[in-house]
């Protein structure tokens, strides 16, 4: 192949235009009495406080949870799973609903908060012909409520897995006999568990499917919408500042090969932290995310092999003086990248945390690399064997350098110690790296094949096995749920790092699951995407709440 042949891709524009530049301070304030809604939703949360400290059940501390608010009651919260972790060991699993149901329930909570409690009892469920009971399957409550719990399991939990299979088989069975409220909480669940759900798109929906049972629960539910749309205006006046630095850089325009998605990528960085103390961390994040997109699509679908050597030469040398060689569009892209990190230079200087910069700049350099191995191997016309495209597409899928940079806003909890331990590829970023890599080569790999790329994970397996596409599929998904149950692992204590670091690496997994679920969504956004941040970034959520 020739080496200066120019691909395009023709992705579709931004679908948002200007829409997010309206969420100005003022904008967002206009025609609300912020001072009396702040005032109620500190009264509705002290009293939700109160009843998680003198009567808190598992259910409450779920709905708390799946509604998006336990944010706010961090300690409550762990003081009771605390509590309930202590008495797990006597905790029996008998036949009804409700034993299956809330054992299934605790236990879900338990593993959600890293207590690495056993799954033994749920080997009770089999008759001694070694299936699950009969009497399971009449109880759709205490099905769902298994589907959910077993998500959480690590290697080698058979039980686990075996639920997984028994209770999809059946919710899905059960589906044509169930009321509509029922049915659309199993629908939405057989899509998406929430152990893969993303909190702001569940919070979202929760709020449309919660029934409240009595008066702490109708509380919560006001307490809960009141929470989601006063964090809605604070994630708009973020955006229409990101969305008017993207807007100086003039994708659209000057870098047309390139995805334009920037509120895209802000909803991305919102689902892996979008709690009200981390605006900075999303500030830091968005634009490194929306950088590596256009810099993926220089490398995929645009820049010359000559073009991409001068590229990865600046990069390595990250001087502003280094951009003599580059054409004009890589100049201006490469100079946006070094501007970026000088605005995380100076927010790191001041806290004093300098030498977090310094391994963000180092796992962006490995990443631009690897994408330029990438680049070789497509103009070679190499197709790798499934070891060693791995070994450089589990770094150019990004979630490596996404993982040590989402640290750097985290403040004090990111030391040093931290930032050597997640530059070191732990079992938990590799298995994100995997589910990042591995879901989007599945849904993209036919549409990337056909614009010119290097050969995906279906396309190496493909070769290496002489295997049929739909065996590859099989195998691959299998690498994505072992991926899943390693990160599962790692979030039991004791865990290498503080949790909710740990977190960051998760909520990087969750997004690609969402997103990259059936179709490409990011490079696709005028499908679920575009959903997804109408319901979390624009669509208040309706209050009957007065002041």
């Amino acid at each position: 192949m020739a080496s200066s042949t120019r691909r395009s891709a023709n992705f579709h524009p931004s679908i948002w235009g200007d829409r997010f530049l309206v969420y100005s301070a003022a904008s967002t304030t206009e025609g609300v009495d912020v001072s009396a809604e702040q005032r109620q939703h500190e009264q509705l949360k002290d009293r939700i406080r109160t009843t998680l400290v003198t009567a808190a059940s598992a259910d409450f501390i779920d709905a708390i949870q799946r509604l998006g608010v336990a944010y706010h009651f961090e300690s409550e919260i762990e003081a009771e799973l605390q509590r309930m972790n202590r008495t797990w060991h006597r905790r029996r699993l008998d036949d009804a609903g409700d034993g299956v149901y809330g054992t299934a329930l605790t236990f879900r909570l338990l593993r959600q908060q890293g207590f690495p409690v056993s799954s033994d009892m749920f080997k009770e469920l089999k008759g001694r012909d070694g299936q699950f009971k009969e009497c399971l399957t009449r109880d759709v409550e205490a099905l769902l409520s298994l589907y959910e719990a077993a998500h959480l399991r690590v290697q080698g939990e058979d039980v686990l897995d075996e639920l997984v299979a028994f209770t999809t088989a059946q919710l899905e069975s059960s589906l044509p006999d169930l009321g509509d409220a029922l049915a659309g909480k199993v629908i939405h669940a057989l899509n998406q568990p929430i152990r893969t759900g993303l909190t702001r798109v569940e919070a979202r929906s929760y709020i449309s499917l919660f029934e409240p049972k009595g008066h702490d629960d109708a509380l919560l539910l006001d307490f809960a919408k009141l929470d989601f749309n006063l964090l809605q205006k604070l994630h708009q006046r973020e955006l229409s500042e990101i969305t008017r630095w993207s807007k100086d850089l003039d994708v659209a325009k000057k870098l047309s090969f390139a995805r334009d998605r920037v509120v895209e990528c802000y909803f991305w960085i919102m689902e892996v932290y979008f709690e009200p103390q981390y605006e900075l961390s999303r500030r830091i994040l968005t634009k490194v995310i929306a950088m590596t997109s256009i810099i993926d699509d220089t490398y995929d679908a645009y820049g010359t092999f000559e073009e991409l050597a001068l590229f990865t030469d600046a990069v390595e040398k990250w001087h502003v003086d280094a951009t003599g060689p580059l054409p004009e569009y890589m100049r201006l892209c490469y100079e946006a990248l070094l501007d970026v990190y000088n605005m995380i230079e100076e927010e790191m200087a001041k806290q004093g945390r300098s030498y977090a910069v310094d391994y963000a700049k180092l796992a962006m350099k490995k990443l631009v690399r690897a994408y330029f191995e990438e680049v070789k191997w497509f103009h070679q016309g190499y197709t790798p064997s499934m070891e060693e495209y791995m070994q450089v597409a589990l770094v150019t899928c990004g979630y490596e350098m996404l993982s040590t940079n989402s640290f750097v806003g985290m403040g004090d909890l990111a030391t040093q110690q931290a930032f050597e331990w997640v530059s070191s590829c732990p079992l938990i970023v590799r298995a994100s790296s995997i589910i990042c890599r591995l879901m989007s080569d599945l849904v993209g790999h036919k549409f990337e094949q056909e614009k010119g790329h290097v050969a995906s994970a279906m396309e190496c397996y493909m070769e290496q096995y002489k295997a049929s596409e739909e065996k590859a599929v099989v195998e691959l998904e299998k690498q994505v749920g072992n991926a899943w149950k390693d990160i599962n692992a790692e979030m039991l204590q004791p865990t290498a790092v503080p949790m909710t670091l740990l977190v960051r690496v998760d909520n990087l997994a969750r997004v690609i699951d969402v997103v990259y679920k059936n179709d490409d969504g990011y490079t696709h956004s005028g499908t679920k995407l575009k959903d997804f941040v109408t319901s979390t970034l624009i669509e208040a959520v309706p209050t009957l709440i007065t002041s």
